[in-house]
């Protein structure tokens, strides 16, 4: 009768320590991973909003390709990757539903009418089962690896969307791996 004893001294241990950690993480911010497609999207067309670029390109459905050339044509000013993360983003997720579109933007906040970016995905998707730092951002996959990920046991049971789940490769295919120094020691392992 004392193993059953163990295990519950060894429970009330990792709660409290958990406990105590959570508050630390809670505080943690994804700002130090490079910005997903809906950050550049409002840091490019909506820091100054013009309602009819907002509605041109919410409206329209092109190929990755295709938004890559739109977005170097209108000099946007990102670097190589942003632009690639900003046209995938795009391509990934336009056309949008006009009225949500215009809701949005008669509220002066088109964010909520944006569909979430890889970076919000891998944040609120990945660090609540495993170390955000080893299971993902030191990953170094192509896109199809990244797509393969969602064919594993456990990953087959988020709670994704087929476009969420492109969304996501397409945005790690371009961005990870990170640097180990660009990580916040909490979240390093």
């Amino acid at each position: 009768m004392r193993f059953p004893g163990c295990i519950r001294l060894a429970a009330t241990i990792l709660a409290v320590a958990l406990a105590g950690a959570l508050p630390a993480l809670g505080q943690l911010s994804h700002d130090f991973m490079p910005k997903g497609g809906k950050s550049l999207f409002i840091d490019v067309f909506a820091a100054k909003p013009d309602q009819a670029t907002i509605a041109e390109i919410t409206g329209a459905g092109r190929s990755e390709a295709d938004w890559a050339g739109d977005l170097k044509a209108r000099k946007t000013g990102l670097e190589d990757k942003q632009l690639r993360t900003l046209a995938a983003y795009l391509a990934i997720n336009m056309p949008l539903a006009k009225e949500s579109v215009e809701a949005a933007v008669r509220a002066g906040d088109i964010a909520p009418a944006l569909p979430p970016d890889g970076r919000e995905l891998a944040w609120n998707q990945c660090q609540p089962c495993h170390s955000l730092f080893a299971g993902y951002l030191s990953q170094d996959r192509d896109l199809e690896g990244w797509r393969n990920t969602f064919h594993t046991p456990f990953h087959r049971e988020l709670s994704l969307s087929e476009q969420e789940r492109e969304e996501f490769a397409r945005y790690s295919a371009i961005n990870m791996p990170m640097k180990f120094e660009d990580v916040p020691e909490d979240l390093r392992f």
